[in-house]
């Protein structure tokens, strides 16, 4: 890797993908865009970064300056940050994705890594204990804010096959990323004191340390072959024991009051509403794929570790 785009910035992942890229590269040029106000970005030398908006005109305009090889897309808008605005999703995780996608085409890119996530496979009473990656993605079927979701990750998986032999592309699809840097939906529930806890569900969970998330992303651009990869580890824990290692006080309550407990919470913490059915149901990962291309020893930290560390923090 020589030159390489980092899309979504400002999120902390991308940070830290950036750091361990400048790491193991010294000689890497890296630029990052993000379309929100981009702040705490590491001062490196290695490192340029601009907000811009994610039309056809800004991308193409940066692919020509700086002639990527290799593009991380890690900029896929979250429910807890878009506060349900479904067109800035659409227009982002969408549009903008299919742009990138064919200006990295066109311009002759040599990898594509883009993260999705394991919520495009649904929480459902009948899910398998070990999803592989060609389980159905079924994540909208209850919820439509989950819709562009799968389909950014549907659209992005049939552009991979279709340009398989042009450009190698990679999907990741991670399980639950928790770490002290991280602010996303379930790390929010996890260090929110006396949110709900399910008193008659007790799903199993995985998750996975944003460093080794970070370490997952950059191990893709250098070494995976184009495919799709659950993201996960070995170990399980149950929600229960998840929210006890964290160690903040919870509601405990049937599955019944927890829609109407998250809807007062509101005003301090936005609660995806699809949320709700991640704390009945399991949606546990196989990641036998990822170990075989990648090794058996491919995270630091366990489910129960990344727990802890969230603890400390």
């Amino acid at each position: 890797m020589k030159s390489v785009l980092i899309i979504g910035i400002h999120g902390a992942l991308a940070k830290i993908t950036a750091e361990l890229l400048i790491k193991k590269h010294p000689q890497i040029r890296i630029h990052g865009v993000d379309s929100r106000t981009i702040s705490d970005v590491p001062l490196r030398s290695q490192l340029t970064f601009q907000q811009m908006k994610y039309t056809r005109t800004n991308f193409e305009k940066i692919f020509r300056e700086y002639n990527f090889d290799t593009i991380l897309h890690l900029g896929r808008l979250g429910h807890s940050r878009a506060t349900g605005n479904i067109n800035k999703r659409i227009d982002i995780n969408l549009v903008g994705t299919n742009t990138i996608l064919e200006l990295a085409h066109k311009f002759h890119s040599k990898k594509v890594v883009i993260l999705s996530t394991h919520h495009v496979y649904g929480a459902h009473g009948d899910n398998s204990m070990f999803l592989k990656e060609d389980s159905p993605l079924r994540g909208s079927f209850k919820y439509a804010e989950l819709r562009d979701v799968v389909e950014m990750d549907q659209m992005c998986t049939n552009w991979m096959w279709k340009n398989q032999n042009q450009i190698e592309t990679v999907v990741l699809r991670p399980c639950n990323i928790i770490g002290p840097q991280i602010k996303n939906s379930i790390t929010q529930y996890l260090k929110t004191s006396y949110a709900p806890l399910p008193i008659d569900y007790n799903p199993m969970f995985q998750f996975v340390h944003e460093f080794d998330m970070a370490s997952i992303i950059v191990a893709s651009a250098e070494s995976l072959k184009t495919g799709i990869y659950n993201v996960a580890g070995d170990d399980v824990v149950s929600l229960h024991e998840a929210s006890a290692i964290v160690g903040m006080r919870k509601v405990k309550v049937p599955i019944i009051l927890v829609e109407q407990l998250a809807k007062i919470m509101t005003p301090v913490w936005k609660f995806p509403s699809y949320l709700i059915d991640y704390l009945k149901f399991p949606v546990t990962l196989d990641n036998s794929e990822l170990k075989k291309n990648l090794g058996d020893n491919i995270f630091r930290f366990s489910s129960k570790e990344a727990l802890e560390l969230l603890k400390l923090n």
